[in-house]
């Protein structure tokens, strides 16, 4: 045999058709197609027969016909705007989780500048890619209400975003995680609160920040300047050297996420000061090592698992047309653990 002709053994295997399994299996090829699209009009013992050849050949049902024929493509897109957050990374992931549960496929489009344009860009190229619906990570601003009708008719769930917005929105309750960590410190008996906030271009910390300054207003207290992070323990440690340098040390931080917390108590660490003894420390989110910082760290636990996986609902509810624009806002919990106490002379 001439080395160049291909044996049978390196000839690649024909994929079975289903009326290789029809043949295979005695039966027609709708009773085939039926059992591929698992409909209940086949008899049990029909069915295992048919189940038996797909395995036995190898079959596998083309998906993207079946789903081209039902106009679904069983695929949701996701569009965020940075992946690098503690928030975005379990949400993604809880979504990821909660689509492949309902047997969507996802697929991740990350935005690297929060505009009109971009996310709208964004937007037709999961058009063209074929998704059911999308779901926006909106953690920055992106325009007015009225500007974002950008889907062409998309099912759309937005994921930490403002009130206004016209859309289907899940979120963690801010206002509600913020009055718990400021009024743990209150009721601890501090009176001289500083609170650092993360960027002012996101939905989340001005939702903290605002509660944080109702708070202290509603207990007669004065709102001193909030000094502004960007989310990383870098700008908590720089908030933290403010803090210690200004001309009234506080009792009490209130910090708008955990890592900028972890900053603001390496800051004070550095400086001599004891936390909780000097300056007692809250955070937002409860990290999984929130736990493990020094000292262990009082926190706002959001249930990011909760936010995808309802996200993930609500899309797919709206996609088969069972569910209207609504907002859902999960609650958080205050972990208190060795970062926060009563202030001294207490």
């Amino acid at each position: 045999m001439n080395s160049t002709t291909p044996n049978a053994h390196s000839l690649p295997r024909a994929r079975a058709s289903i009326n290789d399994v029809a043949i295979h299996a005695g039966v027609s090829a709708q009773t085939v197609s039926r059992v591929a699209n698992s409909q209940t009009n086949v008899r049990p013992a029909t069915r295992d027969r048919v189940l038996a050849s797909m395995q036995a050949l190898g079959y596998r049902p083309n998906s993207a016909a079946r789903n081209l024929k039902s106009g679904r493509f069983r695929s949701i897109g996701v569009v965020t705007f940075n992946l690098r957050t503690l928030g975005n990374e379990r949400t993604l992931d809880a979504i990821a989780f909660a689509a492949a549960a309902a047997g969507y496929t996802t697929t991740l489009l990350p935005v690297a500048d929060p505009t009109q344009v971009d996310v709208a860009g964004a937007f037709g190229r999961l058009e063209e890619q074929a998704v059911d619906g999308i779901i926006l990570i909106m953690s920055a601003e992106v325009g007015s209400p009225d500007e974002l009708t950008l889907t062409a008719g998309l099912p759309l769930v937005i994921v930490d975003s403002d009130a206004a917005l016209p859309h289907t929105i899940v979120d963690t309750d801010q206002e509600q995680g913020a009055r718990l960590a400021v009024e743990h410190l209150l009721a601890l008996g501090h009176r001289d609160i500083v609170h650092v906030s993360g960027p002012a271009t996101s939905f989340s910390a001005k939702r903290r920040a605002e509660a944080y300054r109702a708070v202290m207003s509603e207990a007669g207290l004065p709102v001193p300047p909030i000094i502004v992070g960007d989310w990383s323990a870098a700008s908590g440690l720089a908030a933290g050297r403010a803090i210690a340098a200004s001309e009234r040390m506080p009792t009490a931080v209130f910090a708008s996420n955990d890592q900028m917390a972890l900053g603001v108590m390496s800051a004070f660490h550095e400086l001599g000061l004891s936390v909780p003894g000097d300056v007692s420390v809250v955070g937002f989110d409860d990290a999984d090592d929130a736990e493990a910082y020094w000292p262990p760290l009082t926190s706002v636990h959001q249930n990011f698992d909760e936010v995808g996986k309802s996200a993930t609902r609500l899309l797919i509810a709206t996609i088969d047309g069972e569910a209207e624009t609504t907002k859902l806002l999960i609650p958080t919990q205050l972990v208190v653990r060795a970062s926060t106490s009563a202030p001294r002379g207490r």
